[in-house]
């Protein structure tokens, strides 16, 4: 038993002092003390149990509950991560060590991860670049799937649902070990339709667009996930190979994407569940082999992956500009594939001191089709170093310092339309969209931190820089991107982003308290954004890609309370301030900044094992009035959300687990200043109750 504990750890990115999960009981060797000692950045890790008791549609949503984590809606099953702020390439998403690629085609695209199979998650709040290169340059959020079975037989069926939107799905885990050998296979269908809002009438660009039974016609979708691990497991080294197969299929609100229901002839409302134009589905394969050979001092692995992330997005064949009328209905087709190579070595010379060295490989090929041009195709190659070192002085006081260095080749091809478009009166030439680019960019980024153990408190700090490169929809986008209303042109002479952060961490708990304060201050001297013109496009305002200084800061507190051993409360709170100090928008905060909130707690658990419990939160979103032309300002808003959960024990190893939560209790009309369809007015879902019923053997 000790030696599968002590291998499941390791395979979690090789550090011992994560927590494995097993079944269904954590495992941990540390208390909240040790664990704020563990890094000098702030992190955040939940499993299982928690995502099974916070589900709220996506695995985003389901996160938000985190301090500093916030999720950009778009629709109400999907979604992309937002920490401090930053979000989209700003925020590495990795599977298993690996970084999740699918991201770069826009801001409507949601993460293609089944988050029934994700066993732990880990977010990473502030720069985190040393460790995995370009794009941390905000957070992480790291995904384990990576369970180890101890028995011949194990598994879990789960099903679940939400009521604003009818989803109905199911979700079923096996796994087994035979000796040295073991695998897991995981599967997920989920179907849902168009989803509710607390109004029967939306405004768009003074258009009245009214809403049959208060539904966002258009917004059904489907999903079907599948993953598979084989391995072994030696007394030295260990082994094991990853297929996971992500398919997803869903609506753009019909009204957003050139208004089709005031010009098409197709019926929205004739069904809630039906999947009309526009739509989008993607399909993201994933192959893995992951190898870990270790001593009594050392440990090294090996990652080794191929992703290719194939999205469609069709819509009724409208002409756009001087366009004629196409054929067929494919609009845009991207087709990625990420070749990923990793080799890490973590060195013990001595009790207390950690030496971690590694290097990772990447390369991206991306192809392009489709009557419709916004982002051209390229490849990117990327070769990153780093080493970083622990050292534990004492058992007070631990310093680490790391340094990396990273290049990165961009190769951008050009595009010319397949029509022409007049330059003079008689006179027409085929467009060119997109020229020849290539860019070099290099990068050394540094890390520093410091923890310091002072009786009951835990005070830690880390300064550091990172960087982000430009990806190619920045250098050499060119087209109309209706489901963001504007007209998008990239710059190819865009440099590498820059990020300088410092990083402070209070911890202060007992037995019944504990209080944590994360304050930060972030400053970047070319922060790359899409500012809007005067100038138009096709009918639609022309936003332009730009550099400028910003200044960054903000700060993150949470308490909780045992008041007796039934009853608990929590408190937490966040506030973000950005500015501008350079270019056109100098003096504007930046586009999505999220407004303050709070989130106050009340729970009891019912029985003395705390497998039974019933809560109640109230959500509270300040007023958000610092906005960036043409966004308009969000006012505040509260919800009442309600939450219960039992496990019962039904043999010796089965177990059922029911969770109950019902979001926005009040049904309250409200905006959220990140949600994707804000810029259109469309409020947040309304009352929404979501389950999940699970039995474990």
């Amino acid at each position: 038993m000790i030696i599968n504990l002590l291998v499941a750890a390791l395979m979690t990115c090789a550090d011992p002092d994560s927590t494995v999960n097993m079944k269904a009981v954590t495992v941990t060797g540390h208390s909240q003390h040790d664990a704020q000692m563990k890094s000098s950045l702030t992190s955040i890790q939940v499993n299982r149990n928690y995502i099974q008791e916070n589900f709220a549609g996506s695995l985003m949503q389901t996160l938000e509950h985190v301090p500093g984590v916030k999720a950009m809606s778009i629709g109400s099953a999907q979604s992309k991560p937002i920490i401090r702020g930053l979000g989209f390439n700003r925020v590495v998403v990795t599977e298993d060590g690996i970084k999740h690629e699918g991201q770069q085609w826009g801001d409507d695209h949601g993460l293609e991860i089944d988050q029934f199979a994700v066993d732990r998650a880990e977010v990473v709040k502030g720069p985190a670049s040393l460790m995995h290169g370009s794009d941390a340059i905000g957070g992480v959020l790291n995904l384990y799937s990576n369970y180890l079975p101890t028995g011949p037989l194990e598994g879990s069926v789960q099903l679940f649902g939400q009521s604003n939107n009818g989803q109905v799905g199911l979700s079923a885990k096996l796994s087994g070990r035979n000796r040295r050998f073991f695998y897991r296979a995981n599967m997920t269908l989920t179907d849902y339709a168009d989803y509710r809002v607390p109004t029967d009438s939306i405004q768009y660009y003074s258009y009245y667009i009214r809403l049959k039974d208060h539904r966002l016609r258009n917004t059904a979708g489907r999903e079907r996930d599948g993953s598979l691990m084989l391995g072994y497991l030696g007394r030295r080294f260990h082994t094991d190979l990853r297929v996971s197969d992500a398919y997803s299929k869903s609506g753009f609100f019909a009204d957003a994407h050139g208004l089709e229901v005031r010009l098409s002839d197709i019926n929205y409302d004739r069904s809630h569940r039906d999947i009309d134009l526009p739509n989008q589905w993607v399909n993201h394969l994933r192959v893995q082999s992951h190898s870990t050979w270790y001593g009594e001092k050392w440990l090294m692995e090996a990652n080794w992956a191929y992703q290719y992330n194939l999205r469609q997005e069709r819509s009724e064949p409208l002409p756009h500009g001087y366009m004629p009328t196409p054929e067929g209905t494919l609009e845009r087709q991207f087709g990625k594939s990420t070749y990923t190579g990793q080799v890490n070595l973590r060195y013990m010379p001595t009790k207390g001191h950690t030496l971690r060295a590694g290097i990772t490989a990447e390369h991206q090929h991306n192809q392009r089709k489709g009557w419709g041009f916004i982002i051209p195709a390229f490849d990117v190659t990327s070769v990153g170093l780093y080493v970083l070192e622990r050292y534990e002085v004492n058992e007070r006081l631990i310093l680490n310092a790391g340094a990396r260095y990273d290049h990165v080749a961009t190769d951008i091809h050009s595009y010319t339309d397949w029509f022409k478009t007049p330059i003079t009166i008689g006179d027409s030439v085929y467009k060119q969209r997109a020229t020849e680019v290539r860019r070099r960019f290099d990068s050394f980024t540094w890390s520093a931190g410091i923890n310091y153990s002072l009786g009951l408190w835990v005070l830690k700090a880390n300064m550091g820089k990172s960087f982000r490169t430009p990806i190619a929809k920045e250098l050499g986008t060119d087209g109309v991107n209706y489901h963001i209303f504007r007209y998008e042109h990239g710059n190819p002479n865009l440099d590498a982003e820059e990020s300088y952060q410092l990083d402070g961490g209070i911890f202060w708990a007992n037995k019944h308290v504990s209080v944590q304060v994360d304050p930060f201050v972030n400053y970047f001297p070319n922060y790359i954004y899409l500012t809007p013109t005067a100038g138009y496009a096709e009918g639609l305002q022309l936003y332009e890609y730009t550099q400028a200084r910003v200044l960054r800061w903000g700060v993150e507190a949470q308490a909780t309370f045992t008041i007796t051993p039934h009853w608990e409360t929590e408190a937490q709170g966040e506030y973000l301030y950005a500015r501008q100090r350079s270019g056109e928008m100098k003096g504007y905060t930046l586009p999505f900044s999220t407004p303050w909130s709070t989130t106050v707690a009340l729970r009891y658990r019912y029985d003395r094992k705390g497998k039974g419990y019933i809560g109640l939160n109230a959500h509270i979103v300040g007023r958000q009035s610092e906005i960036v032309p043409p966004e308009k300002p969000t006012d505040a808003h509260w919800t009442l959300n309600f939450a219960t959960g039992k496990e019962f024990r039904l043999a010796k190893s089965k177990t059922l687990k029911a969770t109950l939560q019902a979001q926005n209790l009040l049904n309250r009309r409200y905006y959220d200043h990140t949600s994707f369809y804000r810029l259109i007015e469309v409020p947040e879902p309304g009352i929404n109750v979501s389950g999940i019923i699970a039995l474990e053997f």
